[in-house]
């Protein structure tokens, strides 16, 4: 167990470096100067003296040949330090850590709602013996993955908001608005867990075992949630872990529709301003909650399945499962 957690950790490791090292080159190259954006030398702005602009540059360490930058920011990352903001001059991690509250809250209860629905549509769906319902069931989910989120969001504030004043339609209002924002991010997400175990439900179902559960007597429900579901859960499982970057990269967008403070918000004022050091590190966070997520997705995958081998994997960093 412990050198399956080595490679899994070191496989994290790498991760985050491939995430810091690609988000830094590309913001890097991309066409635009922070520094004058920050000092205000735009197309309707006066001009900005030279010298000023020199002197910005090399405070930022902008002046410098881009590997020679990349070294410094890497050794400061290193030490939980991912500089400064080029438009505010506060500490990026500072800035982060204020709004990550809220969206690992946003996220997180997404992602709970979207195991629950989309669970349950899928047990719901795979145990009906009626075709007409299986088949209503079962064409839901195509239909969540289908919508986009921002409409998904409109669609919940204009009814539950405006129409009826149910909830707030804007802001981090408690509880209370955390529910629409939450929904419309686990509808395309419960959708897509609903696609994969469904299907896995019914391969699963179909398996030599469960019909020898049947044939000493066991129940539909018992077959259905004690034989069938736990081992179907895995690709479901490893699904949900998978979506853990979608529902941040999602975030961003529910978070403008709703406009709640958070990694959203951080994210569209510093792509608006050109902030690099901003940008960066929230790609960095948004890489480490989804390494850690996908840690415990692996942590938890023997505890599913007693049959999956840790030592010595065919493929390397993957689990290997023999029959027992």
């Amino acid at each position: 167990m412990s050198r399956y957690v080595l490679r899994r950790l070191a496989q994290a490791v790498g991760v985050l470096w491939a995430a810091y090292t690609l988000s830094f080159f590309i913001l890097v190259l991309l066409p635009g100067d922070p520094v004058s954006a920050m000092a205000g030398a735009g197309l309707d702005s006066a001009p900005v003296d030279p010298a000023r602009l020199e002197a910005l540059r090399a405070e930022y360490g902008f002046d410098q040949p881009v590997p020679v930058q990349y070294a410094e920011h890497l050794g400061r990352a290193l030490t939980g330090d991912l500089g400064d903001s080029v438009a505010t001059g506060h500490p990026v991690t500072e800035m982060i850590l204020d709004a990550l509250p809220q969206t690992l809250l946003l996220t997180l209860s997404a992602l709970a709602l979207a195991v629950v629905f989309g669970g349950g549509l899928a047990l719901a769906a795979t145990y009906s013996s009626r075709r007409g319902v299986r088949q209503f069931l079962l064409s839901l989910p195509p239909l969540g993955v289908s919508v986009p989120t921002f409409w998904i969001g409109l669609m919940l504030v204009q009814f539950f908001s405006f129409r009826n004043a149910w909830f707030p339609a804007f802001g981090n209002d408690g509880l209370r608005g955390l529910i629409l924002p939450a929904i419309t991010l686990a509808v395309p997400t419960g959708a897509q867990i609903a696609l994969v175990l469904a299907k896995s439900l019914s391969t699963t179902l179909d398996e030599p075992y469960i019909e020898t559960a049947r044939a000493k007597g066991a129940g539909r429900v018992h077959v259905h949630l004690r034989h069938a579901l736990r081992n179907a859960s895995l690709p479901a499982l490893t699904v949900a872990g998978l979506l853990v970057g979608a529902l941040m990269a999602n975030a961003v967008v529910v978070e403008t529709v709703f406009s709640r403070n958070g990694l959203g918000r951080v994210t569209q004022a510093a792509v608006s301003a050109q902030d690099i050091p901003v940008v960066q590190g929230v790609v960095v966070y948004g890489a480490l909650v989804f390494v850690v997520v996908n840690l415990l997705v692996d942590l938890v995958y023997p505890v599913l399945d007693p049959r999956i081998v840790l030592a010595g994997p065919a493929t390397p960093g993957a689990p290997r499962t023999v029959t027992a």
